[in-house]
């Protein structure tokens, strides 16, 4: 049976804009939660400026005297001067592991022979690449979102075999993050540019819905960054991943409920979460396709 040692829980970054007050808020429950480690930071939006570096720091120093581990997030898209300063300020931070989204925060990480965690937007899908980040200073590293249970089992194997022992993270719960763009998606729905945005994307804490024809949810707009319509939920997965080596399960922040969630994922690492019952209504809102080798919006507990 799976112990809360064999599996650690993540809290990763924020995807999408909320206030100030309600980050506070969000991070001061956080610490009483029953999860390792927590990663800050914008991950998303250079234009997202009402936390800044320091005020990410304030929050990650508090989190750390609950007795969590702090990672901060680097941007995902880095398209200007601008970013790449705020990128260097970020890998210079003194205090806080960093995790790489982008190779120029890996280029960063390893000139300055700094430790980093891989983001999974790095597109790490075989033991040769690991190697290679492993040698640059990458201490643990995230699958995919899009892998599936067999691939990353052979992918473990595969390092296990080659001597890479670095932890393996898992996107086990929350909207997928799925391709990041030059253009504002949810400013265009308002009819503003980009860089006049009006910073619309506020009004939307868990993202602005996108529905097809037949009114399914198919995707959720997050500024630059289209995230799956429905969330992704691995709570009954859980034993398996410990059984295959994965090292941390991260659950992406929601504006509602995440206390819930993050019970429901511990209580599995327990083996103490209640089997999937099938005469159940199933939430609409989920999907675990791409882990069960299906199509990413597939919802497998539907049948």
């Amino acid at each position: 049976m799976p112990t809360p040692d064999t599996l650690k829980l993540s809290l990763g970054p924020v995807l999408f804009y909320w206030t100030r007050e309600r980050y506070a808020d969000f991070y001061r429950e956080a610490a009483d939660w029953p999860i390792e480690i927590v990663t800050l930071g914008e991950s998303v939006c250079s234009r997202r400026r009402d936390m800044k570096l320091d005020d990410w720091l304030g929050i990650g120093r508090e989190l750390a005297q609950s007795g969590k581990k702090v990672v901060l997030a680097s941007q995902t898209l880095i398209e200007s001067e601008a970013d790449l300063r705020d990128l260097r300020r970020l890998c210079d931070n003194g205090e806080f592991t960093v995790e790489a989204n982008d190779q120029s925060a890996v280029q960063r990480h390893s000139a300055a022979g700094l430790p980093f965690v891989a983001g999974a937007a790095l597109n790490l899908y075989n033991p040769a690449t690991l190697a290679v980040l492993a040698h640059a200073g990458m201490q643990c590293w995230q699958a995919p979102v899009e892998m599936s249970r067999a691939d990353l089992a052979r992918l473990l194997d595969d390092c296990r075999d080659q001597g890479l022992g670095q932890p393996c993270e898992v996107f086990a719960y929350g909207h997928l993050p799925l391709a990041w763009s030059s253009r504002c998606f949810t400013a265009r729905r308002h009819q503003k540019p980009k860089d006049r945005c009006r910073f619309v994307c506020q009004q939307y804490p868990e993202g602005l819905a996108l529905r097809s024809q037949e009114s399914r949810e198919v995707f959720t707009l997050n500024g630059i960054q289209t995230l799956s319509g429905a969330c992704q939920d691995l709570r009954h997965e859980i034993p398996g991943m410990a059984g295959m080596g994965v090292g941390i399960a991260r659950l992406s922040p929601r504006a509602e409920g995440m206390a819930e969630v993050v019970t429901a994922f511990d209580a599995a690492r327990r083996g103490a979460l209640p089997p999937p019952d099938p005469l159940a209504l199933v939430d609409a809102e989920i999907c675990d396709g791409y882990w069960h080798g299906r199509p990413g919006m597939d919802n497998t507990r539907a049948g």
